[in-house]
């Protein structure tokens, strides 16, 4: 039975309180509890929230732990599509077996595809092309800020560069009408300093193509197959990006003249010259990509990878001459805050050993001089200081090279 006005406690005593004083009171009361009621909704959403939020979060680890108990799926390689499946290849044992595959399935696959499989050896995914993950870092995805503004001296060999990459990528027409065969390769070779590296940035930066660099020393592994592997997936990601340039610095780490040394060593730098050489001229196609090589060594490489096929142009890069030397220094101070008796012609004839390299570390000592004078502006004797002071350091570092030999 529903309790009456009279069975209610009432927060007041009845022989005293007016009618209107009970409805105040009770109204008070109201307002309590309604507070009382919205506070404890309020708690409720919230509590429900939270058991929604712990129930994702336990179907989520409830999957991870069903998916961390499955078996794991085994990597293998598509020898033959058939009619009664697909052959496949598993990676390690190198066993062979005849599965059946979907139809869907059957329209993905490609002989020489890598696929996942399971115990059963059936066919669960298709994955990627497998490419070592360095050759891919090896992209470059910003160009260098070199333009060929930036080099001097060089305009011949800018000329044979340009001509050699650029022009097969953006005038291929050219060449057909002409009906030669563009030059596939580039060989640059000179002193340390001279702008070697340079000239492959302004490539880089003049070009749309993409730009592939990497360091000779970096093929060389210590494990057998190892850098012949990561030569073949160089050149795979550039056939993938063509147009491309590879630009290989310090070549002569993995291309020096063959011996009959029987060490180990050795023996993987050959191996790794030898899948470089077929890449470079083999019996694949390697499309539109282009090769920049550099090295200080020309002396030391093997006259295989020097023949046209693979380098059709080997260009000297020597040290500048005293007109080169004057448009280097005039490069390297554009931005430098320089006195009116700076004499570029002066300069250059001063440093007739010096390379593009030497320049610029005369300008930026020079630079260093002014900055110690608290100086804004930096003078002729500036340079003829930093000259100088670099020339004691080259000649206290042969005097070392000679102590510790």
């Amino acid at each position: 039975m529903t309790d009456t006005v009279e069975d209610v406690e009432m927060p007041y005593d009845e022989g005293s309180a007016s009618r209107q004083e009970k409805i105040e009171s009770l109204q008070d009361e109201l307002d309590v509890l309604e507070s009382q009621n919205e506070e404890m909704r309020d708690k409720l959403l919230d509590a429900n929230a939270e058991n929604n939020k712990y129930q994702q979060k336990l179907e989520r680890l409830t999957h991870e732990n069903k998916k961390l108990k499955q078996s794991p799926l085994f990597v293998a390689t598509v020898q033959e599509i058939t009619p009664d499946g697909a052959v496949i290849k598993q990676h390690g044992n190198n066993q062979e077996a005849l599965t059946e595959i979907t139809a869907e399935m059957r329209e993905k696959l490609d002989p020489d595809d890598r696929v996942a499989v399971n115990n059963s050896l059936s066919v669960v995914k298709k994955l990627e092309k497998e490419t070592d993950v360095r050759a891919r870092v090896m992209q470059v995805e910003h160009s260098p800020d070199v333009t060929y503004a930036d080099i001097g001296g060089l305009e011949d060999q800018m000329q044979e560069v340009r001509e050699t990459v650029e022009m097969p990528l953006e005038h291929p027409d050219m060449f057909e009408d002409v009906g030669i065969t563009p030059p596939s390769g580039v060989l640059l070779y000179g002193p340390p300093g001279t702008g070697k590296t340079m000239l492959a940035k302004a490539v880089a930066n003049e070009t749309d193509a993409t730009f592939i660099k990497m360091a000779g020393s970096e093929l060389v592994h210590k494990f057998i197959g190892e850098g012949a592997k990561l030569v073949r997936d160089l050149f795979e990601v550039a056939r993938e990006n063509q147009p491309a340039v590879l630009f290989i610095d310090e070549i002569d780490a993995i291309a020096s003249k063959r011996t009959d040394s029987k060490t180990s060593g050795d023996a993987e730098v050959q191996r790794t010259m030898m899948q470089l050489l077929s890449e470079m001229d083999g019996f694949d196609e390697r499309g539109e990509v282009r090769i920049i090589a550099a090295t200080n060594r020309f002396d030391m490489l093997d006259p295989a990878i020097l023949r046209p096929g693979r380098f059709d142009r080997l260009i000297e890069v020597p040290e500048p001459n005293t007109d080169g030397r004057e448009i280097i220094f005039q490069i390297h101070t554009r931005k430098m805050n320089l006195a009116s008796d700076i004499d570029f012609d002066e300069l250059a004839e001063m440093t007739p050993d010096a390379s593009g390299a030497d320049i610029k570390a005369i300008c930026t000592e020079a630079g260093m001089f002014a900055i110690r004078d608290d100086r804004t502006e930096v003078t002729l004797d500036d340079f003829l200081e930093a000259h100088e002071k670099l020339q004691q350091d080259d000649e206290s570092g042969a005097d070392d090279s000679l102590a510790f030999a």
